[in-house]
C-alpha cells in the first residue's frame, strides 16, 4: 500500500466524464480515476472551502460517522477489476476497525470531509499510474499538461486487467 493524496479534479471531454487524480505522497506516480459528476462536485467544493446551507449527502454521512462515536481510519482504492476500481472506507469504533465496501468517488469525498489517509494497493499502482519522471515535474501547470496529453491517447479500457 502507498500513501496517496488528492492531486486535482479534472474532465475528460473525450468520455465527458470527470476524473480525480491522485499522487503518491513520496514520489511522481500519479492514478486517474474516473468519477461522476455529483462526486466529482462533492470532492471540488470540500478541497474549495465551500459550504452549503444544508448537508450533503458526503456531510451527512461524515456527521452520522462522528455522531456514532466512531471516524473514518482512512480509504484504500483496493484493486482495479473489469476498468472498475473497488475501495473499503476503514471505520475505526473505539479499537475496532470495520471496513465497508465503497466507490472510489465516494470514499475520497469522506477523505476530504475527514482528513482520513488515502492509500493505494501496490498492484493498482503498479498497473494503472503514470510515472511522471522528476525532471518532468515542475510547476503544476506542466503536471496539468502532461495530463491532458495522457487523456488524449486513453481511455478507461486502457486500464482493464
Amino acid at each position: 500500500m502507498q500513501e496517496m493524496s488528492i492531486y486535482g479534479v479534472s474532465f475528460d471531454i473525450g468520455a465527458k466524464q470527470p476524473i480525480v487524480l491522485l499522487k503518491t505522497v513520496n514520489d511522481n506516480k500519479f492514478l486517474p480515476i474516473w468519477i461522476g459528476s455529483s462526486e466529482a462536485t462533492a470532492i471540488l467544493m470540500k478541497l474549495q472551502g465551500v459550504e452549503t446551507p444544508r448537508p450533503m449527502t458526503h456531510d451527512l454521512l461524515s456527521n452520522v460517522v462522528a455522531g456514532l462515536d466512531a471516524e473514518i481510519a482512512r480509504i484504500t482504492v483496493t484493486e482495479l477489476r473489469d476498468n472498475t476500481f473497488f475501495a473499503l472506507i476503514t471505520l475505526r469504533v473505539q479499537t475496532t476497525e470495520i471496513e465497508i465496501d465503497s466507490r472510489p468517488s465516494d470514499a475520497l469525498a469522506l477523505a476530504v470531509r475527514a482528513n482520513a489517509p488515502i492509500f493505494v494497493a501496490d498492484n493498482v499502482i503498479e498497473e494503472s499510474a503514470l510515472n511522471i519522471a522528476e525532471g518532468q515535474l515542475g510547476e503544476t501547470e506542466d503536471v496539468v499538461e502532461a495530463f491532458k496529453a495522457f487523456l488524449d491517447e486513453v481511455n478507461p479500457d486502457d486500464f482493464a486487467g
